[in-house]
């Protein structure tokens, strides 16, 4: 009902996994009743064995869920390339299942299709349920048909019924599952799916080992649990199966026969000459008790007997009936006169000898060790402990003898606590600086690690796009399944320029500071700018935040050199001292000099720049002319005036 493609999440810089349904199926609202339901039973799910789910919605005319994207092999594809598996590693799968199981039916969901096609064998060898497509949640509101759905070879006896279902129609499937991990083979086949459907309700499954003789009696025994045709003799809780399958593993295979019990597997037993004793269970349908079946001999005689044999023959069978009559009745009433003295002792006061063994699991170790001794009738044994994903640390893990079990007075009771998750193993950090999102996450999943993608940075030596920082650093030490952060480069950061030009130098290097840019200063003379104000800086408008400006300021106005002009005519001398910045006032005067050439200058040499910048010149305006005119005045003398220029 739907296609998968590999997809890349461009905000976390993930790869994912996209299920998009079937155009042909989008319109019909069965089927995208369903779509929904996978989605939101599976998001609701927390656990490292199943597969984690992002996001879901409508785009256009399709549904989409977008998943964690697995790299592996399903569990069917492994089967039939490498057949049957290791009885470990059987059971190692089954715990798996059994743990993502559990969580799954504490949020009241149902799987309802669990086979090998559904359950992802990862590299590591661990696995992942996926596919809740037909899930269904206590009081959903499917359709009563999503009821019978499942795939023929894995689906219960009572969801072939269309009965209601619960956790054990999961176990049944998971049964099935172990089962064909384990031969190679599914237990029933047949021509279509409901031909194997009414074996599933109808007949009893061949026991592993005649399929596979390495397997394991106790692993036989477990797996033949599951797959009871009646629920109420299957497992009840998937929990309950996580613990037996992590006992065998364990090799505590008393637990397991406890916890399994001796009636539940068909047993061979070879016997001398060739022939075997099957011993049928009494739980068998149809069985009336043990019974053997024996492989025929032949008799060695083919010539039939005469008259007389077949009488004498038939008064020895009348003799050992009658003996055997008589030693039965003998042997009946012996064990009525045992029977009756039993229940009259337990009667008269043994009947307080035995007890059910308390249910201590998930509680913490001081309440359950407190039920233990508040009960006056069990004793403390053994306490143990062992990491556990599926138990909060502190809490009781499980117990020997099982809960349920009558014992005696002052039986010990063992408890194993759980220390919690497995501490990862610790990993160095690589160096993503310079990858692409891609190729960051690739790296990370070498090392045991997730990555993540945070906000991005500015960062001139790091393509737009690449990973520029990352945190922890790479070099530092982590742990499997640590998530890293990582930044990716924005490039380099361009900022405004702020014109200082006029500034004094304090405040100029502040305001090109606060905008990240590195200042170099410089000094020179200005004839414009008073003394600490800055007069040039090498950049402007927008630059590469963290890049140099370069600023010039005045040192004030300084020395001015004078021109000497003494000996220029007038007009080359007022332009000389113009072009220097001085201003020109001009005085004459009668010298031996010819007229207009300058004969003197105010000021000459070096001058402060800031003193008064007017120089005075004098003009020659020639030799001076004299006329005598002789006059007497009331003295009797005589005068001379000198006229000039």
């Amino acid at each position: 009902m739907a296609v998968v493609y590999r997809g890349l999440d461009e905000v976390l810089g993930r790869t994912v996994a996209i299920k998009t349904m079937l155009p042909q199926y989008a319109n019909d609202p069965s089927f995208a009743a369903r779509f929904k339901q996978e989605a939101q039973a599976a998001a609701a799910l927390n656990s490292q064995y199943i597969v984690q789910v992002y996001d879901w919605g409508k785009d256009g005319d399709t549904y989409y869920i977008v998943m964690e994207y697995l790299r592996g092999t399903d569990l069917k594809s492994g089967i039939r390339k490498h057949g049957a598996l290791d009885c470990k590693k059987v059971a190692q799968i089954g715990s798996q299942i059994a743990q993502a199981l559990s969580v799954a039916h504490r949020h009241e969901i149902i799987h309802r299709d669990i086979k090998p096609q559904n359950i992802m064998v990862l590299r590591d060898g661990n696995v992942k349920v996926m596919d809740f497509g037909i899930a269904r949640a206590k009081n959903s509101h499917l359709t009563a048909d999503n009821s019978v759905l499942g795939t023929a070879h894995y689906v219960s006896p009572e969801q072939t019924q269309g009965k209601e279902l619960g956790p054990t129609t999961d176990i049944y499937s998971l049964g099935i599952v172990m089962y064909e991990a384990a031969t190679g083979k599914v237990p029933f086949e047949g021509d279509d799916a409901i031909s194997v459907a009414l074996k599933q309700v109808n007949e009893q499954p061949k026991p592993p080992s005649l399929l596979n003789p390495n397997v394991d009696p106790a692993l036989e025994s477990i797996i033949l649990k599951c797959m009871q045709k009646n629920p109420a003799a299957r497992f009840q809780t998937a929990d309950e199966l996580y613990h037996v399958l992590r006992a065998y593993i364990a090799g505590r295979l008393g637990d397991v026969k406890e916890q399994v019990g001796t009636g539940d597997v068909t047993n061979r037993i070879p016997v001398k000459n060739g022939e075997t004793v099957r011993i049928i269970p009494a739980s068998d349908p149809g069985s009336t008790g043990a019974r053997t079946q024996r492989n025929p001999r032949p008799s060695g005689r083919n010539k039939p007997p005469s008259a007389q044999e077949l009488l004498e023959q038939q008064s020895r069978a009348r003799a050992r009936r009658e003996r055997r009559r008589r030693v039965f009745t003998i042997l009946g009433f012996l064990a009525l006169l045992a029977a009756v003295g039993t229940a009259v002792a337990m009667y008269l006061g043994n009947t307080n000898t035995m007890r059910a063994v308390p249910n201590l699991l998930n509680l913490t170790q001081a309440d359950a060790l407190a039920q233990i001794s508040d009960s006056g009738f069990f004793q403390r044994g053994n306490v143990t402990s062992e990491y556990s994903s599926t138990v909060e640390e502190g809490r009781v893990i499980s117990q020997n003898p099982v809960a349920g079990k009558k014992v005696e007075r002052n039986t010990s009771i063992d408890l194993v606590i759980s220390l919690g998750e497995e501490p990862k193993e610790a990993v160095v950090v690589p160096d993503l600086r310079n990858m692409t999102p891609t190729e960051a996450q690739a790296e990370l999943a070498k090392y045991g690690l997730k990555g993540e993608n945070s906000d991005s940075v500015f960062d001139a030596e790091v393509e737009t796009g690449r990973v520029a920082s990352q945190t922890p650093k790479a070099g530092e030490s982590a742990k499997e399944g640590d998530v890293i952060t990582y930044h990716l480069s924005k490039g380099t950061e361009t900022v405004e320029v702020p014109s200082v030009v006029g500034d004094y130098e304090q405040n100029a290097v502040q305001a090109l500071k606060d905008k990240g840019f590195e200042v170099e200063v410089a000094y020179d003379n200005s004839s414009n700018y008073d003394k600490g104000v800055v007069m040039e800086q090498s950049k402007t408008g927008t630059a590469e935040k963290g890049s140099t400006v370069r600023i010039v300021v005045s040192l004030g106005r300084g020395t001015v050199e004078v021109p000497y002009v003494v000996g220029y005519d007038q007009a080359s001398a007022e332009s000389t001292l113009a072009s220097y910045g001085f201003s020109v006032t001009v005085y004459t005067q009668s010298s031996e000099y010819e007229a207009g050439i300058v004969i003197a200058q105010s000021k000459s040499g070096t001058i402060s720049a800031d003193s008064d910048h007017s120089i005075t010149i004098t003009v020659s305006t020639g030799p001076e002319t004299v006329i005598e005119d002789e006059t007497t005045d009331n003295t009797g003398n005589s005068n001379a005036t000198t006229v000039g220029q």
